[in-house]
């Protein structure tokens, strides 16, 4: 009977250890700034959605673009139908690895640097990336942050000429996702 309960402990703890690779948001910030010659443009997200597998490192996230918020209304309509054409590119997406996974420890509570590599699908245009991050792991739950510079140019994304002075092409991205173990 012990051997039978044993087991039965193993098993339970090996499908709660299973269970623990995979995270999930679906309540990540991304925010971006642009800082132009006469106008600095930000916007803020709080509905970006991140998955991420502990064991391989392999982590995605995915954020409708019509859920930036501006501080000026006639900003989030220009962004939305003039740049990034929201209605015909609904969202932006990111997938890739932590390429040094194994020396995040993520049993452990503490801050690891993490060097990031994948695709980043913006406006139709998917583009090799590379970028620095860190994973805070806290109560056995990490939290992914990076910043990362694009250009707009990069993607596709035209600035107007006649507020190309205004306007600059490149643009500072910042992601900060908590994530909780996903339910399965």
């Amino acid at each position: 009977m012990r051997v039978i309960g044993l087991v039965n402990v193993l098993m339970l703890l090996s499908v709660l250890a299973f269970a623990q690779d995979k995270f999930f948001t679906k309540s990540g910030r991304i925010s971006f700034v642009s800082k132009g010659n006469v106008e600095t443009i930000a916007a803020k997200h709080k509905g970006i959605t991140c998955v991420l597998d502990t064991k391989t490192g392999a982590v995605q996230f995915a954020v409708l673009m019509k859920g930036f918020e501006f501080a000026k209304a006639l900003m989030q309509e220009h962004f939305n139908e003039n740049y990034v054409e929201s209605d015909k590119y609904p969202k932006a997406d990111f997938k890739g690895t932590i390429v040094n996974n194994p020396e995040v420890n993520y049993t452990k509570d503490g801050t690891y640097a993490a060097k990031v590599k994948g695709t980043l699908t913006l406006h139709g245009v998917s583009k090799e990336i590379e970028t620095a991050g860190k994973v805070t792991v806290k109560d056995g739950k990490p939290q992914l942050n990076t910043e990362l510079t694009i250009l707009l140019s990069d993607y596709a994304i035209k600035i107007p000429a006649i507020v190309k002075e205004n306007i600059s092409n490149t643009v500072v991205i910042t992601v900060d996702c908590a994530l909780e173990p996903l339910q399965r």
